[in-house]
């Protein structure tokens, strides 16, 4: 089956589910035994650990005391693969659960399950889905897509600042705006994270489900955004969308994940992608528990192996995320313009909301205007003002004039009289 895109304020998320099995009930109730030899195949799916270096970084660290928030439609911490991973949450749209738990919406509500089982599934042993830092903790963040009691655009300005304030280190975006553009909350509420030094991590979206550029909050400054590529490494035709803000690349196809109810599906998507690489920014949290958001975010991006394209390119941002290198290679510190996520949203704010900023106070405190025009200056004019002030116009010339103008009048008026009453022979 294929997820529809939701969508409110233009708020989406896209991704393609495949049930494993023949049917979706039959799906459901095999996979939900988990059986040994199915539970097994389902771990063997999960490519991207040994070739993203995943599996390696397990070696140094899997993410323990690291918290990821996953703003989506709610993770279901009951599933057997994510026993003990949910440690808190909250509801947003007015629809679910208190903490967070209870999948909302009437399409998409496995969404966030499926997302969450990617950063830090738990699994069964050597069975089950395992999330790339499967000792991380989990924040379920629960919104929805078009049906909540609140604008969805206002939902995830709330989610991003609670998550801030109740202890994540990252948060998890896998949905889009589909626009550019954003709205001014999430200017304060993302600037807001990113200054209590939390990670923000956003979708590049999918152009197969109708995404044809990179959208908000991936197009933010500050933002780490994950393009996908296939299961060979090459950037995705319908399970990603390309544009100049991806960061790094990471798998978005033939995935697999956990699903509210104890089963799971195939599925495609950045949607996907982007847990991965949380997960993976769980691990260097973890193991550089010294460095702050942007120092993690230069890691990630300085360690992804390069696809042929140096530096950033719109198709893979950086290249492709190295798991073991970005938790144990040697990395540069980054340079002073991107080394801070919130001073280069905060620099994109001062530039493009000064319309609507209010005025900078001076030094007596005092507020004075944005702009103030100034006047033009002109030659010098030794003897002072060269030109009379507008006020001098007023108060000085206007008066003067009238007087001259009635003046020259009666003049004229007195001569041509005594012109007239001359005697004749004066006038011969």
């Amino acid at each position: 089956m294929r997820v529809r895109e939701i969508s409110t304020s233009s708020i989406r998320f896209g991704c393609s589910i495949r049930f494993l099995g023949l049917t979706i009930a039959t799906a459901l109730l095999v996979l939900a035994g988990a059986a040994p030899a199915q539970a097994d195949s389902i771990r063997d799916r999960e490519y991207w650990l040994d070739d993203y270096g995943i599996r390696s970084a397990w070696a140094v660290t899997k993410g323990a005391g690291v918290t990821i928030a996953v703003i989506d439609t709610g993770v279901d911490g009951s599933h057997p693969d994510l026993a003990g991973m949910v440690v808190g949450g909250a509801d947003f749209s007015g629809l679910g659960a208190s903490n967070g738990q209870s999948p909302v919406g009437s399409e998409g509500a496995s969404h966030g399950t499926m997302v969450a089982s990617l950063a830090a599934g738990r699994g069964r042993g050597s069975s089950g889905i395992i999330g790339a830092a499967p000792e991380a903790s989990i924040l379920s963040l629960s919104i929805s897509f078009g049906e909540g009691l609140v604008n969805s655009d206002d939902q995830i300005a709330e989610a991003v600042r609670w998550a801030a304030d109740n202890g994540a280190d990252v948060i998890n975006m896998s949905l889009t705006r589909n626009t550019l553009e954003w709205p001014e909350s999430w200017d304060e509420a993302f600037l807001y994270a990113m200054e209590q030094d939390v990670v923000v991590i956003a979708a590049a979206g999918n152009r197969g489900s109708g995404t044809t550029q990179v959208g908000a909050p991936a197009t933010m400054p500050g933002v780490l955004t994950v393009g996908g590529v296939d299961r060979a490494g090459t950037a995705s035709q319908d399970a990603s969308a390309q544009g100049i803000s991806i960061s790094v690349s990471a798998p978005s196809e033939q995935l697999i994940g956990a699903i509210p109810g104890g089963g799971h599906v195939l599925w495609d998507g950045t949607s996907g992608a982007t847990p991965i690489v949380a997960g993976v920014v769980a691990l260097v949290r973890a193991a550089h528990p010294e460095l702050d958001a942007g120092e993690v975010i230069n890691r990630i991006t300085a360690t992804a192996r390069d696809t042929g394209s140096p530096g950033n390119d719109p198709i893979y941002g950086f290249g492709l995320l190295d798991a073991a290198a970005a938790v144990s290679a040697t990395v540069p510190s980054p340079a002073a313009d991107v080394a801070d996520p919130a001073a280069a949203l905060a620099e994109w704010i001062r530039l493009y909301r000064r319309a609507d900023a209010p005025p900078i106070p001076v030094a007596t405190g005092i507020p004075v205007p944005e702009f103030t025009p100034q006047p033009v200056a002109g030659p010098a004019d030794p003897t002072g003002t060269l030109l009379p002030s507008v006020a001098q116009l007023r108060d000085v010339g206007v008066p003067l004039l009238v007087f001259l103008v009635f003046g020259g009048a009666a003049i004229v008026l007195g001569v041509r009289a005594v012109q007239h009453f001359r005697s004749p022979r004066e006038r011969e």
